[in-house]
């Protein structure tokens, strides 16, 4: 279960979590008449069945699966009507990794610190879903837009992640500087929504003392001690203590949480921020 996460409580040592791919799990409740936040169900590479005991419309979005109505096709990115009793099926990640499904009204779970996320780092929020487990549904919070087509951006054969410079990237050697954004990476099957492990060229560090824990934010790029690199995610702990060489810009977001195990990944450099905004005419 996933929703718009707990901002605000990094300083309790408490991660935002929330929806991997945010853009997919608000287009999903957008399509059914939800707020953006509302929680859904993420499923990673597997799918998901669900009965439902009230009519209800649906939408998956995120990773392209097969989606069926008591067995037959329906309709993937796109509001679906489903009858009292019937069965809605999403079968495994087909193009990407992770899949959303919203429900008109969103998934009425408990709230752990105003949110339904489940947290795999800290345990907060509802377990993983289990065969027979009921879910209650909330009353629909608006009408369902009548869309003919709702664009989605499907995730490129290799992902491409903006860096920007880290607070410790003097850590790395002018060869691993080199390496970092000239090299391919590939997913490690070890990853997970707190963070993707890298395999690739390991990276030297210039300097090889321990590091007091520092503070971590989404997108931390980590060098760890074997020199294989460590990008953070929704589910990462709040402090760390390898150090942060880069940071992810937010716009690979989406890309880092579809990508799958054995993904080809390479890293560019982000544009610096300027500190002002473009000016307006009127």
């Amino acid at each position: 279960m996933q929703d718009g996460g707990r901002p605000g409580f990094a300083h309790l040592g408490v991660p935002r979590s929330g929806a991997l791919d945010r853009a997919a799990a608000a287009l999903a409740n957008r399509l059914v008449g939800n707020p953006e936040g509302a929680a859904v169900l993420e499923t990673t590479l597997d799918g998901v069945g669900l009965r439902l005991e009230g009519q209800a419309v649906v939408a998956v979005t995120g990773a392209k699966a097969a989606v069926r109505l008591d067995g037959r096709p329906a309709a993937w990115g796109m509001p679906v009507y489903v009858p009292g009793g019937s069965v809605l099926d999403v079968g495994r990640a087909e193009l990407g990794a992770r899949s959303y499904l919203a429900v008109d009204g969103g998934f009425d779970t408990p709230q752990v610190l105003g949110s339904r996320s489940t947290d795999v780092l800290s345990g907060f929020g509802p377990p993983p879903l289990t065969t027979g487990e009921r879910l209650p549904i909330g009353w629909p919070c608006g009408p369902v837009p009548p869309v003919d087509f709702a664009p989605y951006r499907f995730p490129a054969p290799e992902i491409l992640v903006p860096l920007h410079p880290g607070p410790r990237g003097d850590w790395m050697t002018p060869a691993a500087e080199e390496a970092l954004f000239t090299r391919q990476f590939r997913v490690s099957p070890t990853s997970n929504r707190v963070a993707l492990r890298l395999a690739g060229p390991p990276l030297e560090r210039s300097q090889v003392e321990e590091l007091p824990s520092e503070g971590l934010v989404w997108g931390s790029v980590q060098l760890v001690a074997s020199g294989q690199i460590l990008v953070f995610l929704a589910d990462h702990p709040t402090t760390g203590g390898y150090p942060v060489v880069a940071v992810a810009d937010r716009a690979a977001g989406p890309g880092c949480a579809q990508a799958r195990p054995g993904d080809a990944v390479r890293f560019q450099r982000a544009r610096p921020v300027s500190g002002q905004g473009p000016s307006r005419r009127r």
